[in-house]
């Protein structure tokens, strides 16, 4: 996977944050992977589940900042403190991300065990960030300094599609939807036939 990120290390969080964190990013994956695999429910419990979600997300963050070394407020937080969590939470992940050198680079399916890292998948990275910008105003955030909405994060997040994109062998392209085909025009009504001979008398 190129390239290779560095991770926050656990020396400046306490182990009580990281299993929040842990939790929280279990939490993340399953409910990613839930709601895009039901198709049932209400639109009242979806957002229901939604809200939640974003305020365990909220807090969790609150909790990250609180226990940084050094301690972060959340008005001097940026999207390179953004990033280091996102960097961070790379270590509870669920996701088997093959390395370029592994003979399952590329392989959607491969068919046996390798000891690649496993990683956070974009699309749980992509909602993550997405909540928690959410919730960044909701809170009284402005959008301007919102931190969740840096360039530098969405360049990120970008990146990390593209290279698990290549190193699962998938695709994160959203399909286009197919025009449904159109009724072909109605000819027009043939026109009378003019002799361009002269009549005789």
């Amino acid at each position: 996977m190129d390239p290779v990120y560095g991770f926050i290390g656990t020396s400046n969080i306490p182990h009580n944050t990281n299993l929040m964190i842990a939790a929280a990013a279990a939490t993340t994956t399953t409910t990613t992977s839930s709601s895009s695999s039901s198709s049932g429910g209400s639109a009242t419990n979806q957002l229901s589940r939604y809200e939640n979600q974003k305020r365990r997300d909220w807090n969790t963050f609150g909790q990250y900042l609180r226990n940084h070394r050094p301690p972060l407020s959340l008005s001097r937080c940026s999207g390179a403190h953004v990033l280091e969590f996102l960097r961070y939470l790379d270590q509870f992940g669920k996701t088997k991300v093959h390395m370029q050198l592994c003979p399952f680079f590329g392989h959607p399916n491969p068919p046996a065990p390798c000891t690649c890292p496993l990683r956070q998948a974009w699309g749980s990275l992509d909602a993550l960030i997405g909540r928690l910008r959410a919730a960044f105003e909701e809170n009284g955030g402005s959008a301007e300094t919102n931190p969740f909405g840096a360039r530098a994060v969405r360049l990120y997040l970008r990146e990390v599609r593209d290279s698990q994109a290549k190193a699962r062998g998938i695709s994160y392209e959203k399909k286009k939807r197919k025009r449904p085909p159109q009724a072909p025009l109605p000819l027009p009504p043939p026109q009378p036939m003019i002799s361009s001979s002269p009549n005789l008398q």
